[in-house]
């Protein structure tokens, strides 16, 4: 078996109105069309997809709280940290920057997702 690349991650959201705005407003990712029947949204992340799957029972912990970067997380490669915090913080999302002192932040969606922002620089940051 050969992989060759990663074509998405689901994550679970519990109210799909309250996702949509997060991920299609305040961070802008484009929707795809989908024909499932169960309630979700897909997002275009360049050759990627994120799917929103409803899980109205969800609930999710953060296994360390003091460091988001140490919890399942997904990653966005992104131009502008300072702009990207701003809009954040501005839509009402918190924000913690990365304990390693690369040029990355944290954020958790409704539901608590985190999610990183990372400045690409060409290499692997990881």
């Amino acid at each position: 078996m050969k992989i060759d690349r990663c074509l998405h991650s689901a994550l679970l959201v519990s109210d799909l109105e309250r996702a949509e705005h997060f991920y299609g407003t305040v961070l802008g990712l484009p929707k795809v069309d989908r024909t499932l029947r169960f309630p979700g949204v897909w997002y275009q992340v360049g050759t990627y997809q994120i799917h929103l799957i409803v899980d109205t029972n969800l609930k999710v912990n953060l296994q360390n709280k003091e460091k988001w970067g140490r919890n399942s997380h997904i990653a966005f490669s992104i131009d502008n940290l300072e702009a990207a915090k701003t809009r954040l913080e501005n839509s009402g999302f918190p924000v913690q920057t990365s304990a390693s002192g690369r040029a990355a932040l944290f954020t958790r969606d409704p539901d608590g997702n985190v999610i990183e922002l990372s400045v690409a620089t060409g290499k692997s940051t990881h």
